[in-house]
């Protein structure tokens, strides 16, 4: 009787995400447009296998700081931000580090749709997935955290794994789209090089309270359109 009640509620939480699926593909229902279902990291600290471990509050209080120097402009620290990681390593061995540290998912395309669900669980909690498109790997982090204390508000920021010279020849799109009300943010995305912890307390980034990102979601769930394009300048370089 146990076996059949997990085997049951394992088939429920498949159809549910599969009609999340659908929602999602029917709001951004542009053509090519992918759709990644993205499951929250809420803890502080983390195994290599991505379980949360048990953790005291101060850890809570206490963020992993960005490095103020960077002797090798190269070089760069863990670009997870919640995550107690002290890895460092050169731009070319990032995106192996994060799927293989942290199991963070890469999807490919132009477009594509993200789909944070479990947007109601408390702050600090991350969305993270990589975006694979024009020669090149993206960051995207949507991030609940505290502005003020019992003032929650979604952050959502594009990274490029590669230098601030090469993020300057992209341009990326973030949409929000449901009940014939749309809200886009364009900007030019940071390189990981630079800490994403000071892009979002700058607010360098889209920026939703907690009334309008609930206007925005549906059942505890919010879909992000991204787009990426290439600058005329890159579009026009030819391929070495």
């Amino acid at each position: 009787m146990l076996f059949f009640t997990q085997c049951f509620g394992a088939v429920l939480d498949l159809i549910h995400l599969r009609f999340q699926h659908y929602k999602a593909k029917r709001v951004f229902s542009a053509a090519g447009q992918l759709v990644c279902i993205v499951n929250p990291r809420h803890s502080l600290k983390y195994a290599s296998d991505g379980c949360a471990i048990t953790q005291t509050s101060a850890d809570q209080s206490n963020h992993r700081q960005c490095h103020e120097v960077v002797y090798d402009p190269q070089l760069t620290s863990c670009p997870c931000p919640l995550f107690s990681c002290k890895w460092e390593g050169q731009l070319e061995v990032v995106v192996s580090h994060l799927r293989q540290t942290h199991r963070i998912s890469i999807l490919q395309g132009a477009e594509i749709v993200f789909l944070a669900t479990d947007m109601h669980l408390p702050a600090p909690v991350d969305w993270l997935i990589m975006h694979s498109c024009l020669g090149h790997h993206f960051l995207l982090v949507l991030r609940k955290q505290e502005k003020y204390e019992g003032h929650p508000q979604f952050f959502a920021t594009m990274m490029l794994i590669g230098t601030a010279t090469q993020a300057d020849s992209f341009t990326y799109k973030l949409e929000l789209n449901r009940n014939q009300r749309r809200l886009t943010w364009e900007a030019t995305p940071r390189s990981v090089l630079d800490c994403v912890d000071s892009v979002i307390t700058a607010g360098d980034c889209l920026v939703l309270n907690a009334s309008l990102a609930q206007l925005f979601s549906d059942n505890g769930s919010l879909a992000i359109g991204i787009a990426i394009t290439a600058s005329e300048v890159q579009a026009q370089e030819p391929d070495m």
